[in-house]
């Protein structure tokens, strides 16, 4: 099982940017996935999750209506997209599987 995310840069407050969690050793299709983060200094908090069948999705507050969780099954992936990016949504973002494997992160950096 391996969980692989890409995506992440450097953009501009009030900017977009789209993670990619490739996933292999297993399909998604029927797992919950679930994306988080960690700031410098902080606990690594859930921000948002994509249920398997149905696709239902929820959403930390504090990026509720900016971020959406989406999958594709046929390309076992699933997808952050990231809109009217904050200087506080700076963190390593990553992807999980269900409450077991994770991926190694990639960084988000919103700044000026």
């Amino acid at each position: 099982v391996q969980l692989v995310e890409s995506g992440g840069g450097l953009v501009q407050p009030g900017g977009s940017l789209r993670l990619s969690c490739v996933a292999s050793g297993f399909s998604v299709r029927p797992y919950v996935m679930k994306w988080y983060r960690q700031s410098p200094g902080k606990e690594r908090e859930w921000i948002a999750g994509i249920a398997g069948a149905g696709g239902g999705t929820t959403y930390a507050d504090s990026v509720k209506g900016r971020f959406t969780i989406s999958r594709d099954n046929t390309k076992n992936t699933v997808y952050l997209q990231m809109n009217s990016l904050k200087p506080e949504d700076t963190a390593v973002y990553y992807c999980r599987r269900s409450d077991d494997y994770w991926g190694q992160g990639t960084q988000v950096t919103v700044s000026s």
